[in-house]
């Protein structure tokens, strides 16, 4: 009798033994998505991606009718050359002044030897004089004058200018490039469709570099680390599992509830830290997929 107990007792304790995890953490694979977005308004001519298909930084992905952007900068640049071609030309209409100012000064030199030699008069002299004054009184206020003119001419130039640049900034924002080299996971919009700023045309990843979202105890902290190496268990489904090598790269600092979809080797933990975990994918890693991790 007793050796059936001892039996049973031994039969018992390695089931409970088996059934103990393998894992320290598990989680879901994810990865850094960044949404494109338009910049512009207008008629979405073309896109160039379907979902699924695989981008390089710089490639171009969609692009918006800039029809009406267009007749606004040359709108815009008639007005520059337009306000350009008023401004007054300072040296021409100062040319006559000048001349005269010049007329002047030889009667001023005239009179003044005509004064020394006693043909003229003292009077004579100053009216010429004056005159002379009044000549460079009205150069200097001409000069003024126009100068404030230009300045104000060139002032609302660069200013139409900048317009025109801004309009310039828009046509090209207008052709929507790939910010980085990735996969289409969602496409928003179909060519035909109206696009506005801020409206998401698709969804972009880098499924090279993605990482797990995996969930510890606070009575796990203490065994990791960043920059620490770990293994990382692809889940397949089934009996099928890849081994993987891992970093730890980020370990939050607040404590969250458990996800639902989440499994700890403490069952009686209600609060987990998120960490993740790097892993470099060899084509078979997708996301949402379930992973598990061995310290």
């Amino acid at each position: 009798m007793k050796k059936i107990y001892s039996l049973a007792v031994a039969s018992i304790m390695l089931a409970s033994c088996s059934s103990a995890p393998d894992y320290d953490a598990t989680g879901i694979f994810e990865a850094t998505t960044v949404t494109v977005s338009a910049e512009t308004s207008g008629k979405i001519l073309s896109m160039s991606v379907s979902e699924g298909d695989s981008v390089r930084k710089g490639q171009n992905i969609a692009v918006v009718d800039t029809a009406l952007l267009v007749l606004q900068q040359k709108q815009i640049e008639s007005q520059r050359q337009s306000a350009e071609s008023v401004s007054p030309d300072i040296a021409a209409q100062a040319a006559s002044l000048r001349s005269q100012i010049a007329h002047q000064q030889h009667e001023c030199e005239r009179f003044s030897r005509l004064l020394a030699d006693g043909a003229t008069t003292q009077k004579q002299y100053d009216d010429a004089q004056a005159q002379l004054n009044v000549l460079n009184g009205q150069l200097s206020a001409l000069l003024s004058t126009l100068g404030k003119n230009r300045s104000s001419i060139s002032d609302n130039a660069v200013a139409i200018q900048y317009q025109s640049e801004q309009i310039a900034e828009q046509i090209a924002k207008s052709v929507v490039d790939s910010p980085l080299s990735g996969t289409v996971l969602i496409k928003y919009t179909e060519p035909g469709e109206f696009a506005t700023p801020g409206r998401p045309l698709c969804k972009l990843a880098d499924l090279n570099d993605i990482y797990l979202r995996s969930y510890f105890t606070a009575s796990q902290l203490a065994d990791i680390k960043i920059g620490q190496k770990v293994t990382v268990i692809a889940d397949f489904g089934g009996d099928e599992q890849y081994e993987y090598p891992g970093t730890i790269t980020w370990i939050a600092q607040e404590s969250e509830f458990t996800p639902k979809s989440i499994q700890t080797r403490d069952s009686r933990a209600n609060l987990v830290y998120a960490v993740k975990i790097a892993v470099d994918n060899d084509g078979r890693l997708k996301l949402g997929q379930y992973g598990e991790v061995r310290l």
